[in-house]
């Protein structure tokens, strides 16, 4: 702790050694993808060091505060564009949105944001999220902290009240 503070670069080596096989598991759960996982454990690492200044031992172990450091950069991660292009939404399960195919398409689908923005605060929430934002139903649990039957939940009845729009606009 006394290097670290004295800004002992020789440190971080050996810091990294003791905690990285930890933390990166923590990583790996969140981001799903290994070389991903190497590259934000490797950003938390250099924010470790640019911020010990704000670490209070009175508040925690050191572990704890890094973990919540690498934990939040893999949040982060999993958040961004190059992340949501490199991997898949899951299906809704339950009642599916019909008449989406290309044969079908009807130019007043466009405002579909807008639509989304009637829905209650919840369901706006996983919708933005998963159709436009590009999480999985399991990503937006973990990111939120919100249980995954809810999360299915809220999008099922979100699609439901969705679905009843466009039945009545079509």
């Amino acid at each position: 702790m006394e290097r670290l503070r004295a800004r002992d670069a020789s440190v971080v080596s050996v810091l990294y050694d003791m905690y990285s096989p930890a933390l990166y598991g923590v990583v790996l759960q969140i981001v799903k993808i290994e070389e991903t996982a190497e590259d934000v454990l490797q950003e938390a690492f250099v924010k470790i060091w640019n911020s010990f200044e704000s670490y209070d031992a009175s508040k925690g172990r050191l572990f704890t505060w890094m973990l919540n450091i690498c934990r939040n950069q893999a949040i982060d991660a999993i958040r961004s564009r190059q992340h949501r292009v490199n991997t898949k939404t899951e299906d809704i399960e339950g009642p599916q949105v019909s008449g989406f195919s290309a044969a079908e398409f009807k130019p007043e689908y466009i405002g579909v944001r807008d639509i989304v923005d009637n829905l209650n605060p919840e369901q706006k929430q996983v919708i933005d999220l998963m159709y436009f934002e590009g999480l999985s139903q399991s990503e937006i649990a973990e990111a939120y902290d919100i249980p995954l039957g809810t999360v299915k939940t809220r999008a099922r009845s979100a699609v439901k009240v969705l679905a009843r729009f466009f039945k009545g606009r079509a």
